[in-house]
């Protein structure tokens, strides 16, 4: 989800080998760069094209090794003889010495964000362990060319901390950071209407044709999830397996589905703290207590001057009712740090929920792609409600809150009328299409994700007979590089994908709360 913020066996021996032969080097009078087929008349396929890695501002240590270049595509595949793009890709090699044939391919949430950076937590998490790893930039990210990045947004949630959320002042000050980078990203000659979903899905299939690939496993997380069925839905040949992460499932997501989601994982948090003696003790009336806070805040917000917790001099941050729902569901407080928080700020202490906020003041410019994000959740999530139905799906959900927080979806403040400027044409029709078949599918979901609720896989997978629906508790969004249980769990579905083991699962339990003193 955006911040502002998814059998046949293995491939021939040949695939394996096409793979290494298209991304080593390429000496001179070596063969062109792999292509698809092309009949006559039809314009140039997509190709790969060998290249260095890309250079990130933190050193990657599994880019070292590994194989990069660009995936070229159209455009807008509508227009076949219009501009080429340029998708930054890396083949990072397997640790075994026996590799199995069939490489997974992730896919990076947000929509926009930063896809390299997610190297380390897929290394770290074990995806390159038995297999190579595939990593492409999604079209604009960054490291693409071109890249839809929006300085001007960056700059705008840096200094937004010390705004009132839904202020009107608020919005007109995103609302001309997103008008420059609209005209910026336009008088470039980008068809932001091409930054999609369809054509997003479309990108993996040709990679995978065009690396000569015969099967792969597909791995994605959030927004990458929804993409990956997207993906399974358009285009299955050569899918072994779809793992899918903190599920975002095309068919459902819109901004009322983030209340629903919101609402799933606090109460599981509420309950959690229930079943654990010292927290239900220490914090009797949780949910209570930030059902006051967040009215009290709304209606009277406090302003403070904050260090934030990277460091430099304090920062002016304002703390009302919407800043403090969107730091929740952004996991901007640790989950075990979360009773104590609210209980601290019921008496008087904002501390920890100001440190948080402050910390949205310190932003990588020039790093998330914006207009990826924009132009999928205006095309794929916006048009097909109106903002009485978020304002309805807030009040189901929080029935205790006030409307001027319910109306904005969390982390989307303002989408209706970001759509309006970012005007990119309707593609929900297209998109509410649950996938269907029986590549063997796995559904990983955290119980206290409040971006996506665990629930939603048990409906996802309805139309997915050979699926797996696994709950891990206490974590939240992106579970598997937090749980050493789901990384066994996906491990062990990659190597058997209609039977994986999931043990691991029975009798875990969420890290214990912090209690403080009375």
């Amino acid at each position: 989800m955006a911040e502002h913020g998814f059998r046949n066996r293995a491939a021939p021996a040949g695939a394996l080998f096409a793979l290494l032969a298209a991304l080593g080097p390429t000496p001179a009078g070596a063969a062109p760069p792999t292509t698809g087929t092309t009949a006559p008349g039809e314009a140039a396929p997509s190709r790969f094209v060998p290249g260095p890695c890309p250079r990130t501002p933190e050193p990657i240590e599994a880019l070292a090794t590994a194989r990069c270049g660009f995936l070229e595509v159209p455009e807008n595949r509508a227009r076949p003889d219009g501009r080429k793009i340029r998708l930054a890709v890396a083949v990072i090699p397997a640790a075994s010495a026996k590799p199995a044939q069939d490489p997974v391919v992730f896919m990076s949430g947000g929509p926009g964000g930063e896809t390299f950076d997610d190297i380390p937590f897929l290394v770290s998490s074990g995806l390159n362990r038995d297999r190579e790893l595939i990593v492409m930039a999604q079209r604009g990210n960054l490291y693409d060319e071109p890249a839809l990045t929006c300085p001007e947004l960056d700059r705008f949630y840096a200094t937004s901390v010390g705004l009132p959320s839904y202020a009107p002042q608020t919005q007109r000050l995103m609302l001309d950071a997103v008008k420059q980078c609209r005209d910026r990203l336009t008088s470039d000659g980008t068809d932001l209407s091409a930054y999609n979903s369809t054509e997003n899905a479309a990108d993996f299939a040709d990679l995978r044709t065009a690396l000569g690939i015969g099967q792969w496993n597909v791995y994605g997380h959030s927004y990458g999830s929804n993409l990956a069925m997207t993906y399974l839905r358009l285009h299955p040949q050569g899918i072994r397996a779809v793992a899918l992460d903190s599920i975002a499932p095309p068919q459902y997501v819109s901004l009322p589905f983030a209340w629903a989601g919101a609402r799933e994982g606090l109460d599981h948090l509420y309950e959690a703290c229930a079943a654990e003696p010292r927290c239900k003790s220490r914090y009797p009336d949780l949910a209570r207590t930030l059902n006051e806070q967040v009215r009290r805040l709304q209606a009277h917000p406090l302003t403070l001057n904050v260090r934030p917790p990277q460091g430099g001099e304090p920062v002016k941050v304002v703390l009302d009712g919407g800043a403090l729902v969107n730091l929740l569901v952004a996991k901007a407080i640790p989950f075990k740090d979360v009773p104590a928080a609210i209980d601290e700020l019921g008496h008087g202490n904002p501390e920890r929920f100001a440190r948080a906020r402050a910390a949205g003041s310190v932003q990588a410019v020039g790093q998330t792609a914006h207009g990826l994000t924009n132009s999928v959740v205006c095309g794929e999530w916006v048009p097909d409600h109106s903002a009485s139905d978020v304002l309805k799906a807030g009040r189901r959900a929080f029935p205790d809150w006030p409307d001027p927080v319910l109306a904005q979806a969390p982390q989307l403040a303002f989408q209706e009328q970001v759509c309006r400027v970012w005007n990119v044409p309707d593609r929900t029709a297209t998109m509410r299409v649950a996938p269907a078949g029986t590549v063997p599918t796995l559904f990983l979901n955290g119980t206290f994700d409040m971006k996506t609720g665990a629930s939603w896989a048990q409906k996802a997978a309805r139309t997915l007979p050979r699926s797996t629906t696994v709950q891990i508790p206490g974590i939240g969004h992106w579970v598997v590089p937090q749980s050493p249980c789901a990384q066994k769990v996906l491990a062990s579905f990659l190597a058997r994908p209609t039977a994986p083991d999931t043990g691991c699962v029975a009798g875990l339990k969420w890290q214990p709360f912090t209690i403080t003193p009375k």
